[in-house]
């Protein structure tokens, strides 16, 4: 599970910013995850509740983390037609050849972070 990896960097990112803003604790992290991004949302929440469990001198006791799925989007590059595809590689609904451009869904990201001083 990858998922505990990524999540293991995300917070250590997270940690070191906050601890340069001088904020002690983390209370809430927010990610912008796209639906073919290879990261599972169930397993990152997962891995959140592990780290939060283990590391508890890093988080508030309500720590959170939300998690804003983002749509997948592709574009065929031959007839134009826009569909919503299941994985990187798709067929377009259209013409039936795997030429789509992805346009979003790809994102892996974190959108904000918040914390205190306890």
């Amino acid at each position: 599970m990858h998922e505990m990896s990524l999540m293991g960097d995300i917070l250590q990112l997270v940690q070191e910013d906050s601890s340069q803003k001088g904020i002690e604790k983390i209370g809430k992290v927010e990610l912008i995850v796209g639906e073919i991004s290879n990261a599972m949302p169930d397993a990152l929440r997962m891995a959140f509740d592990l780290f939060r469990e283990q590391n508890l001198h890093l988080f508030t006791e309500n720590a959170e983390l939300i998690i804003h799925l983002e749509e997948a989007e592709a574009e065929c590059i031959l007839c134009g037609t826009q569909y919503r595809p299941s994985q990187k590689i798709a067929l377009c609904p259209n013409c039936q050849v795997p030429s789509g451009k992805v346009l979003k869904g790809e994102t892996f990201q974190v959108l904000s972070y918040e914390g205190s001083n306890e």
